[in-house]
This record gives structure tokens, C-alpha cells and sequence, in this order.
């Protein structure tokens, strides 16, 4: 009878621990389980850390990627390579109980053999954005609604940034360079989400894709009356062949984001609602 009561007193025990795990999909479909929120967290991608850090969480950082530089804390962290090419050695040393990473990383079967669990997740669209921050409230153990806040804050500074734009700017035709090629964002990426809902119009049509790299001739042809050029790297801006003769070029209709915000007008996370801004700003400015 003794022998019986043990054994369902540790059935129930262990049931009684299944049901606290943690359980969390990611973008590849796989499950990951944690007896208890990860701690000790590394981040691959600039845009999930500073999604760790906007969810009030940036302590749990231990280690990040050297292009993660919001908010001011996280520069004071080990750096562990970039994301294509991410120094495993390092990684394992911190001991993660887990790495943020994005789906296209190569470092997700080099991570995971060696015993790490690797959460792939990676924004592209507002909707993504605001399904990852569910997804790493989930993660870190967080209420629901603290995402959901969060998001609704980010989802009105975007419509404030467009309440913002005088009736002149809107319908303006636009092109954002993401980086050179050139290479652009298009109507389906985020960028492209952000200025439709800023009343713009974009030049470059989502069946490019959302980043395309495009002949500088398209552009001619396009005819934008404001360029965004994102230029991280503030390498020269050399004009392409053929702009010279661009209305836009010749009337300085030109908006070059320098470091800190081509930072925040590329990456899709919680600093959307302040690309929306600079991007309104651009236009109101630069509009004819």
C-alpha cells in the first residue's frame, strides 16, 4: 500500500512538472522545452535583442551579435560574431540556456549539435513583429498583455507619424535603398508596410519581393519625388548611372539616414514606431 502511495504521490509530481515546462515553437516549426524561462540568453539578431530589451528583459542578455547596439546596455556585452558568421566557440563558452537567432542563420545544426537550444525567429512584416514579441513573452514567461501592450504602443506611434504628414506629402512617390546595389525595399517588406501607411507610394511593387536588387535604370524610369537611401556604412553615396537626370537628384530630394538611424529605419522590432517618424519627417521635408 506504502509502495502504491509512492508511486502515484511521484506520478503526480512529475505530471505536476510537465505541466510547468515550457514550451515554445519557433519559425522552423520545432519545439523547444524548458523546465523553467531561459536565463542566460544569446542573441544573434539586432532586432530580437532589442525586442528582449523593449519586453524589459535585457538582463537576461548574456552575450549578443556586433551589430546589436540598442538599447546603450547591450554594448557593455560580449560580442559573438554576426549572425552568417557567429563565433560557436564563444557562444557555447557563455553557456546559454538558449539562442535567439534568425531563420536564415547557418549556426542553428552547428548550435544544436553541440547540445544548445537555438529559437529561430525572424520579423519581416509588422505582423511578424508583433507575433515575435508575443512569442518572447512566451519565452521569457511574460503576461500576454505585456506584448500586446507593447505592440499597441509601436502600432500608434506609426499612426502618429502619419497623422503627422501634411495633405501635400501624401501620395508621393518614394524609394528606399536599403544598401548599395542598389538594393531596395519593396512594397512587402516592412519598410514598404510603413510608408503605405504613411499615405506614400511606393515605386518599387511588392511582386519584386520585399528587397530586391534592381537595375539603377528601374529607378529612372520610376521617377520617384523622394529618395531614402539607409546607409549604415555612410560609404560614399556615388550616383548610379543615368540619376543625375532624376528630378529628385537634381532638386536634392534626398534623405541619407546616417548610422544610428539607418539602424532604426532597417530593422523590424520595437523601434518601428520611430522609423515611421524619421521617414514622415523625410518626406515632410523633401516632398514637392
Amino acid at each position: 500500500m506504502k509502495t502504491a502511495l509512492r508511486w502515484l504521490l511521484l506520478a503526480l509530481c512529475l505530471h505536476a512538472a510537465a505541466a510547468r515546462a515550457l514550451s515554445v515553437r519557433d519559425d522552423r516549426g520545432r519545439a523547444l522545452r524548458f523546465e523553467h524561462g531561459p536565463q542566460r540568453i544569446v542573441s544573434l539578431l539586432p532586432s530580437l535583442t532589442e525586442s528582449v530589451c523593449a519586453l524589459e528583459q535585457c538582463q537576461r542578455l548574456v552575450g549578443v551579435d556586433r551589430y546589436s547596439n540598442w538599447p546603450e546596455s547591450v554594448r557593455r556585452l560580449p560580442v559573438v560574431g554576426g549572425g552568417l558568421d557567429p563565433n560557436i566557440e564563444a557562444i557555447v563558452a557563455l553557456q546559454p540556456d538558449v539562442v535567439l537567432l534568425a531563420t536564415s542563420s547557418r549556426a542553428s545544426e552547428r548550435l544544436e549539435a553541440l547540445g544548445v537550444k537555438v529559437l529561430a525567429l525572424e520579423p519581416k512584416t509588422h505582423a511578424d513583429v508583433r507575433r515575435v514579441l508575443s512569442k518572447l513573452a512566451q519565452l521569457l514567461e511574460l503576461p500576454d498583455e505585456r506584448a500586446a501592450q507593447l505592440w499597441r504602443v509601436i502600432d500608434a506611434g506609426v499612426q502618429a507619424a502619419a497623422q503627422s504628414l501634411p495633405p501635400r506629402a501624401r501620395q508621393a512617390r518614394v524609394y528606399f535603398e536599403v544598401s548599395r546595389g542598389p538594393y531596395a525595399a519593396g512594397e512587402s517588406s516592412f519598410i514598404g508596410e510603413t510608408l503605405s501607411r504613411l499615405g506614400v507610394r511606393n515605386v518599387v511593387p511588392a511582386a519584386l519581393g520585399p528587397f530586391p536588387r534592381l537595375n539603377p535604370e528601374f529607378v529612372v524610369r520610376a521617377h520617384p519625388d523622394v529618395i531614402m537611401i539607409g546607409n549604415r556604412s555612410m560609404q560614399a553615396a556615388v550616383p548610379y548611372p543615368g540619376w543625375g537626370g532624376m528630378r529628385a537628384i537634381r532638386e536634392q530630394r534626398i534623405c541619407v539616414f546616417g548610422p544610428e538611424d539607418s539602424d532604426v529605419v532597417v530593422r523590424p522590432g520595437p523601434r518601428m514606431a520611430e522609423a515611421a517618424r524619421l521617414m514622415a519627417q523625410c518626406i515632410a521635408e523633401k516632398a514637392p
